[in-house]
């Protein structure tokens, strides 16, 4: 429940504290007095719009707190979803309104998103004002709450799943069609380029290795000669290296280097084995090299037709209009995989569209049995309705929900229509054309407090839902929510002394001016400030002993001691 509201520097309100209790709590005052901006702070809590302009002294922000306790577990799952701690013993929201307009939200001090935000306000609290009122002509709303008292979660979420499942079938078959069709018609455009691209045949990597022979071949008779030479000059022969080498080495052994003073300690070899070590290496490139001479031979036929291979690609990438040899591999894997798709994608259409025929039958019977349980309960909740309007002096009401097959979509295949008449011998009509205000304030009132039980939500604010009825029917309309209390907390803004008499707590809204601005202020009503406040709602400005003691009366005190008015 909400246990306390904190504004701050909120368009005529300065600053603000209040202490909410479980039952029913009344908020009075006059009209023009702050009670709707009260409601305003408190619609930033749901997400509401931001307005720097709310700011009272136009230059600092503004602050709306609201602390809940006594959390229902079924809020876990919402946290867990936006990665936000949980607290069942209390929540704390926290709005921000800058002077540049921007706005911040704070949930137990820690920022989140207005999505968030409003998602968890509204399994908080709900405000119920006139525009609620025109919601519950609207047929979707009227579904929602048909849905509400027929204990259908459970098949609303697989017809949910199922009817999702439909969905995509259905759009991945119109596509699947779409591109079928496509294909065939360039099958003939496809063919031509696959045709052209399998007699190239190309291979990844292939074209780089074909120009780096192609260069060896072109100058192989250069490459050969410089490479003979090469070998000459380190082969076996009088001016060769490694002959020279073997002589000096055979010169090399004669000498005793320790008596020229060349150290042969440690780890540096003799000097002979240092040159014998040389001439291994260099024996070893000769034999490379001479390899490579007999490797390299010159192959004009090759070069020619490597030379075609080569012009070929050059060709082909030009033509294909493709960057680079290996994307005409690329392209033509492409192509390949869509010539296989035009001829193979009739067999997996079919198995699509029998998987969607299957799933189109698992809606219509899902939707069928939604639509049982719909008409089941749009019958008891009529019922249950009718009867309990009577009271609040809608004596001849013949309310009736009426659920009709229509076309299906995301929530089922019904539209929900709440028909109504409310005198004799006049033939229903909808909700719209046939209600006044007051009577749709009553049926309103009376369609929430059927929906207590079931709505799951800690408070509900009623914002002068009592307009236009008086005397006995205000009566009867202050204790259903008296009734709706002992399920939730409620708070009800009225005008209504009868009204205002039920409530277990009971706050004042009023104006007072100060030296430069005019200011709300809130004050929670002793037992006998309540008294004044109820007689001067029934008899206006001039308060006498007479309207003291019907107040009393309404209270149901004597001698300033209130009588309770309920169980404890």
């Amino acid at each position: 429940m909400l246990s306390k509201l904190t504004i701050k520097n909120y368009a005529l309100i300065d600053s603000l504290e209040l202490e909410f209790g479980p039952g029913l709590t009344i908020i009075t005052g006059e009209t023009g007095a702050g009670k709707s901006i009260m409601l305003g702070a408190l619609s930033l809590i749901m997400g509401g719009r931001a307005d720097s302009r709310v700011i009272a002294d136009g230059g600092s922000k503004s602050v709306v707190e609201a602390l809940f306790t006594h959390l229902t577990d079924d809020l876990q799952s919402l946290f867990s979803e936006y990665d936000l701690d949980w607290n069942p013993d209390e929540l704390l929201i926290r709005r921000e309104i800058a002077a540049n307009g921007r706005s911040r939200v704070f949930v137990n001090d820690v920022p989140v998103t207005l999505n968030a935000l409003s998602a968890i306000s509204n399994r908080l609290i709900d405000i119920h004002s006139q525009h609620e009122n025109a919601r519950l002509n609207n047929p979707a709303t009227q579904l929602e709450i048909i849905d509400s008292v027929s204990d259908n979660a459970e098949l609303r979420m697989r017809y949910a799943a199922a009817f999702t499942r439909f969905v995509e079938i259905r759009n991945m078959v119109k596509h699947l069609r779409e591109e079928i069709e496509k294909a065939r018609e360039n099958k003939e455009y496809l063919q031509f380029q696959y045709d052209g691209l399998k007699t190239l045949s190309p291979k990844r990597g292939e074209l780089v290795e074909i120009e780096q022979r192609f260069e060896l071949l072109s100058d192989a008779d250069e490459i050969r000669s410089r490479l003979q030479l090469f070998r000459n000059l380190l082969g076996e022969n009088e001016r060769g290296a490694i002959d020279l080498l073997r002589a000096a080495k055979a010169e090399a052994d004669k000498v005793d280097y320790s008596l020229v003073g060349v150290s042969t300690d440690g780890e540096t070899p003799q000097i002979p084995v240092r040159l014998e070590n040389v001439i291994v290496e260099l024996q070893d490139i000769f034999e490379t090299i001479d390899d490579a001479v007999s490797a390299v031979e010159a192959d004009p036929a090759m070069l020619e037709k490597l030379s075609q291979r080569m012009n070929a690609y050059y060709e082909a990438v030009k033509h294909y209009r493709v960057k680079t040899a290996d994307e005409l591999v690329d392209m033509m894997e492409r192509i390949t995989a869509q010539l296989r798709s035009i001829e193979t994608g009739g067999e997996e259409l079919p198995a699509l569209e029998k998987e969607g025929k299957k799933v189109a039958a698992e809606v219509k019977e899902l939707g069928k049995k939604l639509t049982d349980t719909r008409k089941s309960g749009a019958s008891r909740f009529s019922e249950i309705v009718t009867a309990a309007a009577r009271p609040l002096g809608l004596n001849n009401l013949d309310f009736h929900a009426n659920v009709e097959i229509g076309k299906i979509g995301p929530s089922g295949q019904d539209r929900v229509e709440f028909m109504c008449a409310f005198n004799k011998n006049q033939t229903p009509g909808p909700l719209a054309r046939m209600a006044s205000g007051g009577e749709m304030s009553r049926l309103m009132l009376t369609i929430k407090g059927v929906l207590a039980g079931r709505m799951d939500l800690p408070t509900i604010i009623f914002d002068e839902i009592d307009t236009g009825v008086s005397g006995e029917i205000a009566d009867k309309m202050g204790d259903m929510m008296v009734r709706m209390s002992e399920d939730m907390q409620v708070m009800a803004i009225t005008h209504l002394p009868q009204v205002a008499a039920k409530g277990d707590s009971h706050f004042r809204v009023f104006k007072k001016d100060e030296a430069t601005r005019t200011v709300t202020h809130v004050r929670r009503l002793d037992p006998e400030s309540r008294v004044r406040e109820i007689a001067a709602m029934m008899s206006g400005s001039e308060v006498g002993e007479a309207a003291l003691n019907n107040a009393r009366d309404l209270l149901g005190m004597r001698d300033g001691t209130e009588v309770p008015t309920r169980d404890a």
